[in-house]
């Protein structure tokens, strides 16, 4: 089939297009290969859609816990402190990344003007804000940069918050902390406070692999930020994480009664626990409807993998 020049000018102007949108935010098939371990559902971007119940369920884990079950698993580098926060508010979303550079006046320029024909407004620093969903977790890489390095303040805070439900994690400042008080549910992980304005600083990459300290972020990951510090859990983790880490808050409880009690030892409870331990332990699993069930199947694999 012959193509007409028009029709040859067409599918270059949108070869051009969808090449200079690619250039800021990874395509949805890059993301998607970046993310293959993930099997579930995903955004129209091809970001892993974690469900909303298993955020709530990350809620109530210890990110302790968290941790070694990453560690476990071969995954040493998702924990990073050291950080100042709005209150003692803990959070769980979904990570949507953005990664900010230094400004270069030609690359700025280029970059609002590609911004305003895609219909973007405002600074670089609102764009990440425009895309969020209930259940997102704003994390930004602002190469921490502190005076002139704020890329949220007092009303950036509270529509991040009407959009998302959530906070925000940035390896950079914000401003306007007694204001951002006020939001009632909102916490910001930052790592200063500073009066100034977002300066000399321009949003590079919207959805892209980031890094957060130690920590490389892929966007959907489980983001659990308490006040030890903030882990970055793979999305096709967060379930067996989550999970694990239930078991471990159950044990524990069930252990601390029976030490108490005199019924078993703590070396009986810090190690393999025979088929009357095991016994003992549903039987009390029954009477304790709120820490939820397990059957004897879903012990004996939860104990045979026991490394934590």
């Amino acid at each position: 089939m012959k193509l007409n020049s028009a029709t040859l000018l067409l599918l270059l102007s949108v070869l051009l297009f969808k090449s200079s949108l690619s250039a800021q935010t990874t395509s949805k098939e890059e993301l998607i290969y970046l993310t293959s371990e993930w099997k579930g559902e995903r955004f129209a971007d091809g970001r892993p859609k974690i469900s909303d119940s298993l955020l709530q369920r990350a809620k109530l884990i210890m990110i302790d816990d968290a941790w070694t079950v990453l560690r476990n698993e071969g995954y040493l580098n998702q924990f990073e402190g050291g950080w100042k926060t709005v209150n003692d508010t803990l959070m769980t979303g979904r990570a949507l990344t953005a990664m900010y550079m230094p400004s270069r006046p030609d690359v700025e320029k280029n970059i609002k003007e590609r911004g305003a024909k895609q219909g973007r407004k405002g600074n670089t620093n609102s764009w990440p804000i425009d895309i969020l969903t209930k259940g997102d977790l704003y994390v930004a890489d602002a190469f921490g940069k502190i005076g002139g390095g704020p890329i949220m303040g007092a009303t950036l805070a509270n529509s991040i918050y009407s959009k998302s439900g959530n906070g925000v994690v940035f390896d950079g400042a914000a401003r306007d902390l007694q204001e951002i008080k006020n939001i009632k549910g909102f916490n910001a992980f930052v790592r200063d406070f500073h009066p100034s304005f977002t300066e000399q600083m321009v949003l590079m990459g919207l959805n892209t692999p980031i890094r957060i300290g130690n920590v490389m972020v892929l966007p959907g990951d489980l983001v659990i930020a308490t006040r030890e510090g903030v882990l970055f859990v793979p999305a096709h983790l967060a379930e067996q994480v989550v999970s694990t880490s239930e078991f471990v808050i159950r044990k524990d409880q069930f252990g601390f009664e029976m030490v108490r009690n005199g019924k078993y030892s703590t070396g009986e409870i810090d190690s393999q626990w025979n088929d009357e331990i095991k016994t003992e332990f549903l039987k009390w699993l029954e009477k304790h409807p709120e820490l939820g069930k397990m059957t004897r199947a879903e012990l004996d694999k939860m104990m045979s993998k026991r490394t934590w």
